[in-house]
């Protein structure tokens, strides 16, 4: 066989297993809906007794939340909720931490219940429209020593907007550009790089940078991933989806984060 033909057949394989894919995908994504309408409707709680909690916060949106008759998915619920348990799954595998997949929770940025999680997930800031309560509450639990991941979001233009945003909260502060060097990509992995690899080019979006936000002390409050997904990664890990060698640099980014705002 020639080699132009074996590509040809490697071509028609994958385009194959596309096809395959796809209702797979589609059908998973309508499931995903179904769940977090579910756990919305239902006020779904984390398991008790367990030593993390996932906090994915829910915050005021300038996207209208429907496309016609369509109830569209915002942005801060992407990924949810295969991410969240399959990166809690590996964390509690990896580490020994008193956690299962199912430690996650809903929580509104305006309510007071977000002082009670440490670690607090933000997911497509370019939607982000802050209320005064959620101001006001997001600079108190920043304050209080609580910590945030970023993720999720591409271009220039979504990050000057969640820049914007954050100058609400604190007027003074701004986004530091991380090198490998930082604490934060040593805590239990040890990343050799942060030359990384996003699961999707967005339109606009470039090479993933991470960046900090530090208070006044010196700590680092918040991990922005911008112009990368690990979500995306975390929550598509277990299947053909994205390559492997990534999909494994998501999930030791993700427990580096998690044991970082555990022990800070």
């Amino acid at each position: 066989m020639s080699r132009r033909r074996a590509f040809a057949g490697v071509g028609i394989l994958l385009v194959l297993a596309g096809i395959l894919l796809s209702p797979a995908v589609a059908q998973r994504q309508y499931m995903e809906r179904q769940r977090l309408f579910h756990d919305m409707e239902t006020n779904r709680r984390p398991p008790e007794g367990t030593e993390f909690i996932f906090a994915r916060v829910q915050y005021s949106t300038h996207v209208s939340r429907r496309f016609g008759r369509v109830r569209r998915l915002e942005g801060w619920a992407h990924d949810y909720p295969e991410a969240e348990e399959h990166i809690l799954q590996i964390a509690h595998e990896a580490t020994g931490i008193n956690l299962n997949k199912m430690s996650y929770v809903i929580v509104r940025l305006d309510s007071d219940e977000i002082y009670q999680y440490p670690f607090l997930y933000f997911s497509e800031v370019g939607e982000m429209n802050l209320t005064e309560r959620e101001v006001a509450n997001f600079r108190e639990y920043l304050n209080r020593g609580g910590f945030a991941m970023v993720d999720d979001f591409d271009s220039q233009q979504s990050l000057a907007w969640f820049a914007s945003q954050m100058r609400l909260v604190f007027p003074e502060r701004n986004f530091v550009q991380l090198k490998v060097d930082h604490p934060i990509f040593h805590t239990f992995y040890d990343m050799p790089t942060l030359d990384t690899e996003p699961p999707n080019q967005q339109y606009g979006g470039g090479l993933p940078k991470f960046y900090g936000y530090f208070d006044d002390h010196g700590r680092i409050c918040m991990i922005i991933n911008h112009d990368n997904d690990l979500g995306d990664f975390w929550e598509w890990v277990d299947q053909p989806v994205f390559s492997l060698p990534p999909s494994i640099e998501a999930l030791r980014f993700g427990v580096d984060y998690f044991l970082y705002a555990m022990t800070h």
